[in-house]
């Protein structure tokens, strides 16, 4: 399967033990990249469908809301792979709440793994992909980012910071050969969506 245009890249998905990320990754998978899979959910189903295409897979549970377990990720898969080449910025949570009444934890939380985290692998991504002089790094933000909807205006907050983030990467480092791009997918029936859906009656 060496003909793979992706062949021989290390691609980091974040949350993709299901869903949205579980899909790009079986997709990157299927163009010939090793995978490192990443998410709370259980790793076992998603290491097997990947790993059924004939590359690497391999599963760090990071906590996305640390910035020691991330670079504790990074420093394990340089080690043991040399790097990430492809970068996807997928993990992403969200709570249902007015604003008035938002849980504090909830804002950390939210903001921590739908936007923190995004820079902080992206910022331990870039040194490898700059000396390469390729790289790229997609983030997944939301239709949310880009207008507001009532009772998740936290999750549309930190949508919007990844599309800004988004932009300003790309014109920082495109001179690199690093590409950056964001996704904004609209309604897709995954665990994230079925509490606002339900709230929305």
């Amino acid at each position: 399967m060496s003909d793979r245009f992706l062949s021989g890249k290390v691609a980091l998905v974040t949350g993709s033990t299901s869903g949205i990320g579980l899909g790009i990754a079986q997709a990157l998978a299927g163009a010939g990249a090793n995978i490192v899979v990443n998410g709370f959910g259980d790793p076992g189903p998603a290491l097997t469908s990947i790993q059924s295409q004939g590359v690497l897979a391999r599963f760090v549970g990071a906590d996305m809301r640390s910035p020691q377990e991330i670079e504790q990720m990074f420093e394990t898969v340089g080690k043991d792979w040399g790097g990430v080449d492809i970068l996807v910025n997928n993990a992403g949570i969200q709570h249902v709440s007015p604003i008035e009444t938002f849980p504090i934890g909830q804002w950390d939380d939210v903001l921590a793994i739908n936007l923190s985290s995004a820079f902080h692998t992206t910022r331990l991504a870039l040194p490898r992909m700059r000396a390469n002089h390729w790289g790229r790094i997609i983030n997944i933000a939301s239709v949310a980012g880009l207008r507001v909807l009532s009772q998740i205006g936290v999750y549309c907050m930190s949508k919007a910071g990844v599309v800004q983030m988004t932009k300003a990467m790309a014109l920082e480092w495109g001179r690199y050969g690093i590409n950056v791009n964001a996704i904004c997918p609209g309604y897709i029936e995954t665990e994230i969506n079925r509490e606002y859906f339900r709230s929305e009656g």
